[in-house]
């Protein structure tokens, strides 16, 4: 798989870029949909367009700021490669925060309930999330450790030549071999999963979180979106549906931002299922807070 759709010269339609083009649009469709969000004030279409582009533009800087904070060693050397967002290198805990602090200066410039505001914008979130995946998955990032199993190695060879390989590997090595699954994917050797693993089946960690990312929506847009929540709960379950999602699919990545040697999504995710229990307790008390 190429990280593009086409190339014309220098230029190149990057998938990635693609996908979040895709992602932009969905989510103002997605968005201008929600009934909930009507009834609480939010029907100008303007209101709705205008609020999914800053969110947005906050979320990608927070998520590059975020990955750069980690990974800066990297950029070091040169600096202006930091504003090649389409390379990837994008962090969605750091994506949540700033797509937060955006919201906030949006809600109190048009004087709106941000969580009014957030409540609507979760489900188009996660499915941006889900689509997301899909330009990790073209630029060969975000993958999972190495699995073992003859049908997934056999797109890279015959099984008995990589059992005699994985034999005479280190057991340090071999202790990054995850569970058997029939599904593991080679990456291409020009992609980062491919450098760091040639030929090597991996865990296509990007798309277990897709295919849950996938199934959280519909159940914020088709099951709890239906409910009569206070303004905020649902934003707070989302944070409880992202946090258990990504602790989950982290057990499976080959690599993850980390803090002294603990995975930083791991961290992030206590203090994101922290604060959402103590968010639902408070909306769920504060029931006459105001919808505009």
């Amino acid at each position: 798989m190429k990280p593009y759709l086409f190339k014309i010269g220098k230029f190149e339609l990057r998938i990635y870029s693609l996908m979040y083009i895709i992602a932009f649009l969905s989510g103002i469709f997605i968005a201008s949909k929600d009934e909930v969000a009507k009834k609480r004030g939010i029907k100008d279409k303007k209101i709705i367009e205008d609020f999914t582009f800053w969110a947005m533009i906050s979320g990608l800087i927070g998520a590059r700021l975020y990955y750069v904070f980690f990974k800066f060693g990297e950029y070091a050397g040169d600096p202006l490669s930091i504003f090649q967002v389409w390379k990837g290198g994008l962090a969605i805990h750091g994506g949540i925060l700033g797509g937060l602090i955006g919201s906030y200066l949006y809600a109190k410039k048009n004087k709106l309930n941000i969580w009014v505001l957030t409540d609507m914008g979760v489900g188009p979130l996660l499915f941006g999330q889900f689509l997301g995946r899909f330009g990790n998955l073209a630029n060969g990032e975000i993958h999972g450790v190495p699995t073992f199993t003859p049908w997934s190695v056999i797109l890279s060879g015959k099984f008995s030549q990589w059992w005699a390989s994985y034999q005479s590997m280190s057991i340090e090595m071999q202790s990054k071999f995850k569970e058997l699954v029939p599904w593991g994917l080679v990456f291409p050797k020009d992609t980062a999963a491919g450098i760091e693993f040639p030929d090597y089946p991996l865990h296509p960690a990007m798309l277990y979180e897709a295919f849950l990312n996938l199934i959280g929506f519909l159940l914020l847009w088709f099951y709890f979106r239906k409910k009569e929540y206070n303004p905020g709960v649902l934003s707070m379950i989302y944070l409880i549906m992202y946090a258990v999602i990504r602790v989950f699919v982290s057990t499976f990545r080959a690599e993850d931002l980390t803090v002294y040697g603990i995975r930083a999504p791991y961290l992030i995710s206590i203090v994101m299922l922290i604060g959402a229990f103590v968010g639902i307790k408070y909306f769920n008390r504060n029931n006459k807070i105001k919808t505009n």
